[in-house]
């Protein structure tokens, strides 16, 4: 665990006040009851609501529906994890040694939290204003790429596209479930019928792998 928050502090472009709210965020419940689920759950709803208020402004023409979809994009873990691989976050968390044996600072879960829990310890140290602008600048990329093919799932999109193509639905099978017990992995390939080759993902859900592996079968397909 790095305790020397300097470059953490600006890939933020914020220095806490009080460190231990930070402190308090990136300590998982392994390590005892204080951790960082209760900001977890406050930061999860300040996200939720800085986005959806971004996205009202930014998407006048939007419905409810579109709207919807745009945040669950923009909220969802994989993107809270790219935040945290961006900020580096997995040489700064206090974990349990259950956890750290099993590489717990690089699980998506842990992860994810650990962004809401940065969100609600920056809203706590400051004030709404700050932890709005924070929030915008770290996703500042996501928002201003926004589209209706990103809000589609890899799989949804390599299905469209098949479909536009007269050609057959893609279909995936499991190859690996590896892993312990309380940390699977899958291995799964997506087989489509224009591709010499099935592509693989991975993922510690079966459909998180799938999705994985639908987004390469796109990459070589080169569809946008």
């Amino acid at each position: 665990m790095n305790q020397d928050y300097t470059l953490l502090y600006k890939a933020l472009s914020y220095h806490f006040k009080q460190a231990h709210y930070l402190k308090t965020a990136l300590t998982h419940r392994s390590v005892g009851t204080l951790n960082n689920e209760r900001l977890e759950f406050l930061g999860d709803a300040l996200l939720s609501s800085i986005v959806a208020d971004k996205l009202f402004v930014n998407f006048p023409e939007a419905n409810e529906g579109e709207l919807t979809r745009f945040r669950a994009h923009l909220v969802k873990r994989d993107t809270l994890v790219e935040i945290a691989q961006y900020l580096e976050l997995g040489q700064y968390l206090h974990l349990g040694g259950g956890e750290l044996k099993t590489g717990g600072e690089q699980r998506a879960s842990i992860l994810a939290d650990a962004v809401e829990a940065i969100i609600a310890a920056i809203y706590l140290d400051s004030d709404m204003n700050t932890c709005q602008s924070i929030v915008l600048k770290l996703w500042k990329d996501r928002l201003s790429h926004l589209s209706l093919c990103t809000i589609k799932d890899p799989k949804t999109r390599l299905q469209e596209y098949l479909q536009s193509k007269k050609q057959p639905l893609p279909t995936y099978r499991v190859i690996i479930i590896g892993g312990s017990p309380h940390a699977q992995e899958f291995e799964v390939e997506c087989i489509v019928s224009v591709l010499a080759q099935a592509t693989s993902g991975k993922g510690e859900t079966r459909r998180r792998a799938e999705q994985s592996a639908a987004e390469k079968a796109l990459r070589v397909l080169h569809v946008e």
